[in-house]
């Protein structure tokens, strides 16, 4: 169904915001058979192009990027200090072994007060991030050898499948990568009507940052953002608060906490999904936002954006979960909508809708 051995070997490559070398070269051996033309942007974001039978642009945005640390002190034991690289829930740090990436790779844990002899008020408190420390089992001059201040940190998980899914760590955003790698794979033989820009972001996880400056090198006409959103389909949600569920298909993104998607690329995708009998869902996430606002807003004449998003349980944390066939349907929905877009009409009449006259007359 999916190729689970290359999603793996992606979402296990490590790359912190910032420091995307390892996951970058992996990317770059994988799309260079694919594409017409490959090349890295100063912020070290990838760029894969496939050219169309016009010049017109879609840029596709993938973050490459996870979530981070990076070392800012050690302390006479030979402890690290660190901050965060991303957004992270200090409660799934505890005990979680990581990568530190010094002059060598050096495996940490995470470490904080042992419970046994913490007052009954922390007890009942979530012990803040500034509370961790990294555990090398070194002493403070062991650790100064192979760690400089400013190391990355990256977290230690392998990829697993079970029952119908696949989980990890870093699969926001590496599932992406892997869905716009096979996405290419599906389309290097396939005329497209477009020149397709496949973009590899760096630093999403801080701000959107990669997807910003390639979007306005690129300046596309249409823009595409792929990344996962929330499955809150377990005990204790809410229906309001579900946003999506693992294995009802790709979510088609109506908006975000930084974009309103383009109602003419929501209309499409949707369209796309049921001729091609594509399972999908709508997703309307409140908060939190991902590459399409850089894809939308920053070329110089903005772009006609939406998302394809994949649905995803335990965000941010250890062990991330995605269903295997919502993957496969995000793969075919991606690559059925590149090759179809010069046949839909995207002026802004075209409403995606039944036309029915729009007037309040004899209303009031």
């Amino acid at each position: 169904m999916i190729n689970v051995d290359l999603l793996r070997r992606i979402c296990e490559t490590p790359g912190a915001p910032g420091y995307e070398q390892r996951i970058r070269e992996f990317v770059m051996a994988e799309v260079s058979p694919l594409v017409d033309e490959l090349s890295i942007d100063n912020m070290g974001n990838v760029i894969a192009v496939k050219k169309g039978k016009s010049p017109k642009k879609v840029m596709i945005a993938a973050h490459m990027d996870e979530i981070g640390f990076i070392v800012n002190y050690i302390d006479d034991d030979g402890f690290l200090r660190f901050v965060p690289l991303g957004g992270f829930d200090p409660k799934t740090l505890s005990s979680q072994r990581v990568l530190v990436h010094g002059k060598e790779d050096v495996v940490g844990v995470m470490g904080s007060k042992p419970i046994h002899i913490m007052s009954p008020e922390e007890r009942s408190k979530q012990v803040p991030i500034n509370e961790y420390f990294i555990d090398l089992g070194m002493s403070k001059e062991q650790a100064e050898a192979l760690i400089p201040i400013g190391s990355p940190v990256t977290r230690l998980g392998a990829l697993i499948e079970m029952g119908d899914c696949v989980n990890s760590k870093s699969l926001d955003n590496r599932v992406s990568v892997f869905i716009l790698i096979e996405t290419l794979r599906a389309l290097k033989d396939v005329e497209v009507p477009f020149d397709i820009y496949g973009v590899f972001t760096v630093q999403e996880e801080v701000g959107l940052r990669g997807a910003i400056s390639a979007s306005h090198l690129i300046d596309p006409d249409f823009g595409l953002g792929l990344d996962v959103t929330i499955a809150f389909d377990v005990p204790g949600s809410n229906g309001h608060d579900t946003v999506t569920c693992l294995g009802k298909g790709a979510a088609i993104k109506i908006l975000d906490g930084s974009t309103i998607c383009d109602y003419r690329m929501v209309n499409y995708l949707k369209k796309v999904a049921d001729d091609q009998k594509i399972k999908w869902q709508p997703e309307i996430l409140p908060k939190g936002g991902t590459d399409t606002a850089g894809v939308q807003r920053y070329g110089k004449k903005g772009a006609i954006a939406g998302a394809i998003s994949i649905p995803l349980r335990h965000m941010h944390q250890t062990i991330e979960l995605a269903n295997k066939e919502d993957i496969r349907d995000c793969i075919s929905l991606l690559t059925e909508s590149l090759k179809a877009l010069d046949q839909y009409d995207w002026s802004f009449s075209n409403t995606g809708q039944s036309s029915q006259s729009n007037s309040f007359e004899g209303l009031f």
